[in-house]
Order: C-alpha cells, then sequence, then structure tokens
C-alpha cells in the first residue's frame, strides 16, 4: 500500500513539471524565440528519458539526482538567459547518499516560480547538500521575495505538498521540510532525512 502510495506521488510529480515546462515552450515561440524552444524540447525529452529509465526505484544517489536537477536548469537557462545563476555547494561524501528519486526538482522549481520568475531583480539559486552526524540536510536558496506566511506554513504548490507526504511516506518522523524567510532577502527550502548508503553488496 505505501510503495502504490509512493507510486501515486510521483506520477502527480511528473504531469505538474511537464505542464511548467510545455508553458514555458509556448512563450518562447510566442515571442519568436522558436531556437530556444526546440533546446528546451530537446532538454525535455532527455529529462522524461531519465525519469522513465528509474520510475520503478523510489531512492536515488543524491549524485544522480544533482545530474537531473542540473539538466532541469538547463532548460530553465533558455527562457532566464544570463539572469539565471545557479550555484552548488555539495559535500562531497554525500554524493554517494540515498534520496527519494525526484526530490530535490520541486524544490528548484518552486524556487524559480516563486522567486526567480516573480522579482526580476532575483538572480541567484544555491543547492547545498552536507552531512550533519546522522543526517543529510539539503537545501534550495533563491535571492526572490518573502513569501506569505500562509505559504511558508503550508508550502506552495502541489510539488512542495507532494514533498511532504513523500517524505512521510518514506521516513515517518524522521525527516523534515522547513520553507523559510533568509532576511534580509531570499527564502530557503531545506529537507533533513536519515543519512543512508547503498547497502554494500
Amino acid at each position: 500500500l505505501v510503495r502504490a502510495s509512493l507510486d501515486a506521488l510521483k506520477m502527480q510529480l511528473h504531469p505538474h513539471f511537464l505542464f511548467n515546462t510545455l508553458n514555458s515552450i509556448t512563450s518562447l515561440i510566442r515571442n519568436d524565440r522558436s531556437r530556444e524552444a526546440e533546446e528546451v524540447v530537446a532538454g525535455l525529452g532527455e529529462l522524461l528519458r531519465r525519469a522513465l529509465e528509474h520510475r520503478q526505484e523510489a531512492m536515488d544517489p543524491l549524485e544522480r539526482e544533482l545530474d537531473f536537477l542540473r539538466r532541469y536548469f538547463e532548460i530553465e537557462r533558455v527562457r532566464f538567459q544570463d539572469r539565471l545563476q545557479v550555484e552548488y555547494d555539495i559535500m562531497p561524501d554525500c554524493l554517494p547518499a540515498l534520496v527519494p528519486c525526484l526530490m530535490m526538482q520541486p524544490l528548484a522549481e518552486n524556487a524559480m516560480k516563486h522567486g526567480i520568475s516573480r522579482d526580476p531583480t532575483a538572480r541567484l539559486l544555491r543547492v547545498s547538500a552536507r552531512r550533519e552526524k546522522s543526517h543529510l540536510v539539503l537545501t534550495v536558496y533563491n535571492d526572490g521575495p518573502p513569501l506569505p506566511q500562509d505559504e511558508l506554513v503550508s508550502g506552495s504548490g502541489i510539488g512542495l505538498q507532494n514533498t511532504r507526504a513523500r517524505l512521510h511516506m518514506l521516513y515517518d518522523d524522521e525527516a523534515k521540510f522547513e520553507l523559510r524567510d533568509q532576511p534580509p532577502r531570499g527564502v530557503m527550502a531545506r529537507i533533513t532525512l536519515p543519512f543512508l548508503l547503498v547497502p554494500a553488496k
């Protein structure tokens, strides 16, 4: 039952991401940016291929998730061009740690939608991963405007709601998701979960 519920949540994420990306492609075409639209279509095809390859897997090494995330940012970079600046602060010992498949992408998408897209002066998106004793801490920061209090409490959008639901199903109370303002500017999404590695064969 838990596996079926997790699969259902993952299937909600795929159409959500696809819908938003298709909207981006439509916008590029309407603005006579057909070459960029072709690049986004090619990038989207690669992302969907990777997502389908791992559709039966509940967990992935963080390194693979970050590769997926980089390809997602390549799509967004076509839309935002030089304005988008992505930084990574990843501790090397975190790369083999297991994380839920497609866990990071909704955090990045939320940062793009509510931070970078909302404020033309926002440009920075920072992805971090570090180990704190027996836990893995993942963060996605954007330097956009603060979120309303109700969105900080409940999360904004289906992607973040699914993030909370998947964490609870996989880890119960051993994982935590937080969305908080970072004065004087910016918003940070933070996931704390048990630090797990692929079992040795």
